[in-house]
């Protein structure tokens, strides 16, 4: 007999009898199977809570799995800070963590597309892989996107004259014009001219300014003509303003009278001068200018002659020579100046005339200027002037020897706020003494400025004050020391309408003579600018002359309108 095969048989038999009788117990006893209750803890990676009851008193409950104080992250808080015993330390930057959002990566990673606005000009795509895009054009502008009216219907321009040839030199941008209505002007050469002639006509109720006002119609004929350079070194400008006003009326003598005004008060006036700035050096520059004033004397004046047919006409003409200087802040400034003034014959009503070489006079003198740039936007300086009058005649009609010398020193300072107050302003002191001793020697309080204060984008003001030492001829009077004080200011109802308000105050003290006058002026101006090219021009004005002296105190009202025209 084999014992492999019984022995198997015999050990399985045994297990079936054994657990036989354990199952015919378990049925006979009818106890009920149950299938454990599925809990939040019974996938939980602690052991005890897959066999926890759901009775038992060490479950938590609801409000306990909900309170912030078990929060995971304030457990990890509490825990100690690793310890860096055995690790490796790490120095410097990952790699690639400096690589930029365009060219090459080492981890090769996606490159960022950059984003435009909507209707923005994208630029072409590189002409092939690893060609960078076409560079943009150095003379023109970065534009975010094109309006539509700047491409629709618009005639197309070659390139070259558009600039947007690559390698084409930028082409210079003209200067922005702040003023919509301005005059354009032309080019001629490396120069801007601009030209224009005011024709006005109104009424004045005192034109002669006589004591008995008589009032008259007038016109008014006034050309402009302004050059300047547009260079980038070196400058010159040349302002050119004149006008010539003429009288309907004419004012003969009363009764036989001899008036202290012309018979003809028609009279010229021009100003001009041509500036000239040559930079030698970016720190020393050469300046120069020559200026000429054809006048006559004011209507009123004590210089006019009794008895005139007509206004005598001066010129004065000359010009200044100088040099600037900048050591770093520190600038000089020094010049020498020549000025001619003549008149002309005197017409009388009688058909007689008379000379006036006693009052053509030559003038030297010279200048010197210190300044200082003490931070942006302020500059205090420094200024003396000397000259010396020297006389065609050594004496005049009235048996005066007019020769004399004299200047000024003055102090102040320019400044620039904000773009909204600019100008300059200075005081000194004025002094003219004179070779025959019966003439007192003038002096007073010299005064300057000129100031703008743009108070918002459509108002602006200005203030202006002047001094100066005229000569007069007048018998035993040294000379006149005028003061002048001018404010304005100028309104924008809108970009074609303008109101201009002027307020002029001055005195004239007559040294040697107890005259004193004080003149003054108010007027209004309303400016319609059609175009360009055309502005319409109206004008009301009242003067005053407030004199201590019986006789001469004089009143005028003007009222004039006209046209400008300008290119």
């Amino acid at each position: 007999m084999r014992a492999g095969p019984v022995t198997g048989r015999n050990s399985r038999a045994r297990v079936f009898r054994a657990a036989l009788p354990c199952l015919v117990l378990i049925v006979l006893t009818g106890t009920a199977t149950e299938a454990q209750i599925v809990t939040p803890d019974l996938f939980s990676s602690n052991r005890t809570s897959q066999v926890t009851s759901p009775d038992s008193p060490l479950r938590r409950t609801a409000a306990e799995a909900n309170d912030p104080l078990n929060s995971p992250k304030l457990q990890e808080r509490d825990r100690p800070a690793l310890s860096r015993i055995g690790q490796i330390p790490k120095y410097g930057l990952p790699a690639a963590s400096g690589a930029a959002d365009s060219g090459y990566d080492s981890l090769n990673r996606k490159r960022k597309k950059p984003k435009y606005y909507p209707g923005q000009a994208k630029p072409k795509p590189p002409v092939g892989p690893g060609s960078p895009p076409p560079p943009i054009a150095s003379n023109t502008r970065l534009r975010l996107s094109i309006p539509p009216s700047e491409s629709a219907h618009k005639t197309p321009i070659p390139p070259a004259m558009a600039g947007t040839v690559m390698g084409q030199p930028p082409r210079k941008r003209l200067r922005i014009d702040d003023d919509p209505f301005g005059a354009v002007g032309d080019y001629a050469g490396g120069f801007l001219i601009k030209s224009a002639v005011e024709l006005r006509g109104g009424y004045d109720t005192n034109p002669a300014r006589t004591s008995v006002p008589r009032g008259s119609p007038f016109y008014v004929i006034a050309p402009e003509f302004v050059a300047f350079s547009d260079w980038e070194r070196h400058a010159v400008v040349a302002d050119l303003r004149g006008s010539f006003t003429g009288y309907t009326n004419t004012f003969q003598p009363v009764d036989g009278v001899v008036s202290s005004a012309p018979t003809n008060i028609d009279r010229p006036d021009f100003i001009g001068h041509v500036d000239g700035r040559l930079d030698v050096t970016h720190d020393t520059r050469l300046l120069g200018q020559a200026r000429l004033r054809v006048a006559t004397d004011n209507p009123g004046s004590p210089n006019v002659q009794a008895g005139l047919s007509r206004y005598p006409v001066y010129a004065t003409f000359g010009g200044t020579l100088g040099v600037d200087q900048n050591f770093n802040r520190l600038q000089l400034s020094a010049g020498a100046e020549v000025d001619r003034t003549i008149y002309q014959y005197s017409e009388l009503t009688d058909g007689t005339s008379t000379s006036n070489d006693d009052r053509n006079y030559n003038q030297y003198g010279g200048l010197g200027r210190v300044s200082y740039d003490l931070m942006p936007g302020l500059k205090p300086f420094g200024e003396i002037v000397g000259n010396i009058r020297s006389h065609d005649l050594l004496v005049d009609r009235s048996g005066y020897q007019r020769n004399s010398s004299g200047g000024n020193v003055r102090a102040g300072t320019s400044f620039e706020l904000s773009r909204m107050l600019t100008g300059e302003v200075a005081v000194g002191w004025a002094a003219r003494t004179y070779e025959d001793p019966r003439l007192q020697s003038l002096q007073g309080l010299l005064t300057s400025a000129s100031l703008v204060w743009v108070a918002t984008p459509l108002t602006t003001a200005r203030f202006f004050a002047t001094t100066s030492i005229d000569e007069t001829t007048v018998p035993g009077v040294s000379g006149v020391l005028t003061h002048t004080y001018t404010a304005e200011v100028d309104h924008d109802f809108r970009r074609w309408l303008t109101a201009i308000g002027k307020f002029t105050w001055g005195t004239q003290q007559y040294q040697g003579d107890d005259r004193f006058d004080r003149s003054y002026s108010l007027s209004g101006d309303l400016i319609y600018k059609l175009n360009r090219n055309i502005w319409l021009k109206g004008t009301l004005r009242r003067d005053w002359l407030d004199s201590n002296q019986p006789g001469n105190s004089t009143a005028s009202t003007v009222m004039m309108m006209g046209v400008r025209l300008q290119h």
